[in-house]
């Protein structure tokens, strides 16, 4: 296991190495490479790109293909992020589509389309906050502006994604 953890881009002396070798503890060397193949074949990634995207994010090798390509698929076509980005970023792919990728997204839209946030932040930074730096940072501070807008987005965390984040 530690060959295999080490083998997929992760140093002993990483802070990543014991979740590497989780990541590895199940799955064969036959299964990790039909994986990377994927990554590159399905996300364009390259090589370097994989690399970095596993020994950053090692449990992406036990995320399923399909919940993979869903994430993947949102973050290009409707965020609109590169590949490059989300390998240098692979922990959005760990997240929930559902629970929090869409929802978070479809706040901070709402908010630049309406001219409440002074400059577009990095989705991945809004992605992998904490649900309380989140609320504190975009929710919060907009109540009097969108007061529907923390309601909204409690709804759409619970799967009930309102059509369109409310204004008045």
């Amino acid at each position: 296991m530690v060959e295999c953890a080490e083998n997929i881009g992760v140093p002993r002396a990483s802070g990543m190495f014991r979740h590497a070798l989780h990541a590895v503890a199940f799955i064969s060397e036959e299964k990790i490479a039909t994986k990377v193949k994927y990554f590159k074949n399905t996300f364009r990634w390259t090589d370097a790109e994989v690399g970095m995207a596993v020994s950053k994010y090692p449990t992406v090798l036990n995320k399923s293909k399909e919940s993979l390509q869903r994430k993947f698929e949102f973050l290009i076509s409707e965020v609109g992020l590169e590949s490059a980005y989300i390998a240098h970023r692979p922990v959005m792919l760990g997240l929930s589509l559902e629970g929090r990728l869409r929802p978070r997204y479809y706040a901070v839209k709402f908010l630049n389309e309406n001219g409440l946030l002074k400059c577009s932040p990095s989705y991945s930074t809004v992605f992998t906050e904490t649900e309380k730096a989140f609320k504190e940072k975009f929710i919060c501070p907009h109540k009097e502006a969108a007061p529907h807008l923390e309601e909204d987005y409690d709804a759409a965390c619970k799967g009930e994604l309102p059509a369109n984040f409310r204004f008045t």
